[in-house]
């Protein structure tokens, strides 16, 4: 049940990065699912894959080679999803994944359970005891 909560949260942020972008084309908001199901295949099967093969790539930019990694995903999604999806470019593939990852990252926020947040406030005495 997560992660058909957590699909339809992916396919409303990509309609609303979709809209944002006016390189990136989507249909409807079927095409919307399809495309979070089809990006959350590609980065469980594909992505590790491309991650180990670009290692000193990686390491040689400092990460931002991942940033890359994430802008050819949304480009096999295109190449997947024929009819309803579409982005005109490589730097609008790169502009949806930075925007998309954000969203998303506003939504795991908002979604998670309180108990399992880290961000309370803790007040330390001056030995290094917790008050509060």
């Amino acid at each position: 049940m997560d992660f058909i909560i957590k699909l339809f949260l992916n396919a409303i942020a990509v309609v609303i990065t979709a809209y944002l972008l006016p390189g990136v084309h989507l249909q409807n908001f079927g095409y919307a699912v399809l495309l979070a199901a089809v990006l959350s295949l590609l980065n469980v099967s594909l992505k590790p894959i491309l991650i180990v093969l670009t290692i000193p790539a990686t390491i040689f930019t400092l990460g931002l080679f991942l940033l890359v990694i994430n802008a050819l995903m949304i480009l096999v999604a295109d190449w997947i999803i024929t009819d309803g999806f579409n982005v005109d470019g490589f730097w609008w593939a790169l502009a949806f994944s930075l925007i998309l990852s954000f969203i998303n990252s506003v939504f795991n926020r908002l979604t998670v359970k309180p108990e399992h947040r880290n961000d309370s406030v803790q007040i330390f005495d001056k030995d290094g005891n917790r008050i509060g």
